[in-house]
């Protein structure tokens, strides 16, 4: 049986939320960064985050944040995780670590040099995606995922999961996947079906839940 982190990214509305518990989400994120068609409002994140269960974590995903801005929604515990997912300095980052909450270093793959050069920085995990000039993640493309293999940290793989794929990005054998684009009906608003079937197929390789 193999067991791996699934994380359900871009979500702005509950009832998305809610379907991504139900089916079997270890993590839901929200997207903090106000250029992303999938930015949510802090005030309406922390509704949402007060009618999920309290067994799940939560995720914010910033992008080149002020330190008091991601304090305002950390420190009411209202986020169990905090990804980095801009250009932040491993100094920046450092700042976060703290037993209560964990850290996500966003690393946007062209090739292993790019992996490597991430190794600087001490968060409790990193989030490999694939590499895009203008944008910071949910590009819906793919990068060569064996390259996840070859570094020890625990890895969040991420870039361009879908239903069709998800069963080769779980055989790379990382701590855990990121899912956004891969199962939406538009920016920010999930497919139902699409998500249903990714967990499907999630659940019939691990050997885990089934969906309710």
């Amino acid at each position: 049986m193999i067991t791996v982190k699934i994380k359900i990214c871009g979500v702005t509305n509950l009832e998305d939320a809610l379907a991504a518990v139900d089916m079997g989400a270890d993590i839901i994120g929200f997207n903090f960064y106000p250029k992303s068609p999938r930015y949510i409002e802090p005030d309406k994140a922390e509704d949402m985050i007060s009618k999920l269960p309290a067994f799940i974590d939560t995720a914010g995903v910033f992008v080149n944040a002020e330190h008091q801005d991601i304090r305002k929604l950390t420190d009411p515990g209202l986020l169990n995780w905090v990804q980095f997912h801009g250009d932040e300095t491993p100094e920046f980052c450092s700042q976060f670590n703290a037993w209560s909450l964990r850290t996500i270093k966003a690393v946007r793959v062209r090739s292993s040099e790019d992996i490597e050069q991430a190794q600087e920085f001490h968060t409790f995990s990193l989030l490999l995606d694939a590499f895009d000039p203008e944008l910071y993640g949910g590009t819906g493309k793919t990068f060569d995922w064996s390259l996840a293999k070859e570094w020890p940290q625990r890895i969040f793989l991420a870039g361009g999961i879908n239903p069709d794929n998800v069963v080769k990005a779980l055989k790379v054998d990382v701590y855990g996947i990121d899912v956004c684009s891969g199962i939406e009906a538009k920016p920010g608003k999930k497919d139902h079906a699409k998500m249903k079937l990714l967990f499907d197929n999630i659940h019939n390789f691990t050997g885990l839940k089934v969906y309710k």
